[in-house]
Formats: C-alpha cells, structure tokens, sequence
C-alpha cells in the first residue's frame, strides 16, 4: 500500500501514517510513505501532453511516486483540512497523477481516503476534504473501500487521543488488504 500524506510536518496526518505503517509491517504488508510536500514536485501546468501520450514533461520525484502507486493496489491518502479542503500539497500530487488517469492505470485501485480537522466535528468540515478524495476517486474510476475522519486535531500529537479510533482503522485497513 501506498501512503500520500498532504502535509509537509510530522504532525497529525504523518503520525497516523506511521501507525498504519508499523501495524502493517508487523503484518508483513508492505507499506510506502510519501510525503509530496517534502518532495520536488512542480505544479502542473495544464499543458496536457501527458493526455497524448501519459508521461510528464516534468522530470522530478512524481516519477517515482507514480511508479510506487502503478505497482500497488491500494493507496491511502491522509490529508490535514486546510480552509475544510484537503492540503495544497495532496491536491498538486493528485494532479500531477493526471499521466495515469490517462492512461486508465488508477482505474480499479483501492483507495482509502482520511481527513483529520483541528477542531470539534461540530465545527469544522472534514466532510469537504473527503468530498473531494471521493471526488477524485471516481473520476479516476477507483474503488473507494474506506473513507474516515478524525477531528479535534489541533496539536501534533492530538491525533494519538484517538487509539481506539485508529486501533479500529487498522483493523478495517487489513480486511481490506487481505
């Protein structure tokens, strides 16, 4: 499985894709973390030549990132809400994928789509983020198989007060993979 995490910090969303990735390693799953934030990763431009033939004009670390997701079958896109939208960063990577959308190469992928919001359920709109990773996910025809929130997140290590919840996730996680 891949992990896409859309933040740059080693907050929240990267500490939860830690978790999962240490679960499942015990599992002997393999698991890949990316972090596009903390990549080369150029905007894209809309030029559209990877509609003529499905590679990127770009030569930086979205080669390598769409090779590690053309070889699995799952990925898992955490992302923080920024604005109750999923992170600038999350939302370059997922436009830069355009080469495999044309191509059909996400098409049947598994996906597993998670927001986490600073603040009470009540108050803030994690919905919006996994609005749009399901957006994406059908778009691309993939097979979203789980999508989960997690909200009052403010502080780096808010996200490690919900173990039960995360316990839970995993659990889910390693049905879906097995």
């Amino acid at each position: 499985m891949v992990i896409v995490v859309g933040s740059r910090h080693e907050g929240n969303s990267y500490k939860l894709a830690s978790k999962i990735k240490e679960a499942l390693d015990k599992e002997r799953i393999h698991v890949k973390i990316i972090s596009p934030g903390n990549q080369k990763i150029h905007i894209c431009t809309g030029c559209r030549d990877c509609d003529k033939d499905g590679v990127c004009d770009f030569t930086d670390d979205m080669k390598n990132n769409i090779e590690d997701i053309r070889n699995d079958d799952c990925v898992m896109f955490i992302t923080p809400t920024r604005w109750n939208l999923l992170s600038g960063d999350l939302k370059i990577f997922m436009d830069r994928l355009n080469p495999m959308y044309t191509r059909k190469e996400l098409k049947d992928k598994k996906m597993i789509a998670i927001a986490i919001g600073a603040k009470p359920v009540d108050y803030c709109s994690v919905e919006a983020a996994l609005n749009s990773l399901e957006s994406f996910c059908e778009s691309a025809q993939m097979n979203l198989v789980l999508k989960k929130q997690f909200c009052n997140c403010l502080e780096d290590n808010d996200i490690l007060d919900h173990e039960d919840d995360i316990n839970t996730l995993i659990s889910e996680i390693k049905t879906i993979l097995k």
